[in-house]
């Protein structure tokens, strides 16, 4: 994996949620996003998706189960993310 995507989405995830005192090497790229790593909740998931989109051009709906795996990790957001960016 690109580790230069993966930055990338760390650092959209620390600008679009506003986490001021968190830095790329902050965030571990295989810890969850919600619950136990970054605590994250579903306003959260809405604001990175609006992100998401206007960064990669990419749409996830937040109810789809596909969406509840690709938001499981910033790994494999980053992965969905090569796979799909236009």
């Amino acid at each position: 994996m690109d580790s230069t995507l993966i930055n990338e989405i760390k650092a959209l995830v620390i600008s679009s949620l506003n986490l001021e005192d968190t830095t790329v090497e902050d965030i571990d790229e295989n810890a969850p996003l919600f619950g136990e790593g970054l605590g994250l909740d579903s306003i959260d998931a809405l604001e990175l998706g609006l992100a998401l989109k206007k960064t990669y051009g990419i749409t996830l709906t937040a109810e789809s189960a596909e969406a509840r795996e690709v938001f499981r990790s910033v790994k494999t957001l980053a992965d969905y993310v090569a796979a799909h960016r236009n």
